[in-house]
């Protein structure tokens, strides 16, 4: 019998090269169809595993699920950025590779950056979503997530909509 390690853990400079294929497969799943396609591209080629390398040693959280050896996912998170809300905290990202979704380590992943949040003293989360990332509105509302505020980004000319959802 082999047991897989499941562990959420900081992430290393050595991790960038993962964390860089792990973000590209998930945008390409999440977002193919949503984000106009050239600008989506543009998107994921900027997020080299040096842009990894150099957020990773940066000011922002980052952590990886590492199944077995592998980069299943990750999740960025700090300081909220929306000054109109009063949730201190703020998970920026939060994707993992296709083939590791729908088996709870998503709600493993979001535990662990709440705790983390929770212990750097950030009182309440938020995290946005585009409205039109239907796995991950189902996923938030899941999670218990409220959907309090609405917002817009502009993706090459195309406005989306996008939800916050919060929790205290």
């Amino acid at each position: 019998m082999t047991t897989l390690v499941v562990d959420v853990r900081r992430a290393e400079p050595d991790d960038a090269v993962a964390i860089s294929e792990a973000h590209r497969a998930a945008w390409q799943h999440a977002y193919s169809g949503v984000i106009p396609y050239r600008t989506l591209l543009s998107m994921i080629e900027r997020r080299s595993h040096e842009w990894w390398q150099r957020a990773i040693r940066g000011s922002t959280s980052i952590l990886v699920l590492d199944v077995g050896g592998t980069i299943a996912g990750y999740a960025t998170l700090g300081l909220n950025r929306a000054r109109s809300l009063p949730q201190e905290g703020e998970i920026y990202e939060l994707y993992l590779r296709p083939e590791y979704q729908g088996i709870g380590l998503g709600t493993q992943l979001f535990g662990e950056a709440r705790r983390l949040l929770d212990s750097l003293g950030c009182k309440g989360l938020v995290v946005w979503s585009l409205a039109d990332n239907e796995r991950a509105i189902d996923f938030y509302q899941g999670l218990g997530g409220a959907d309090i505020a609405e917002g817009a980004e502009n993706f090459d000319k195309q406005r989306l909509k996008k939800i916050a959802f919060v929790w205290p």
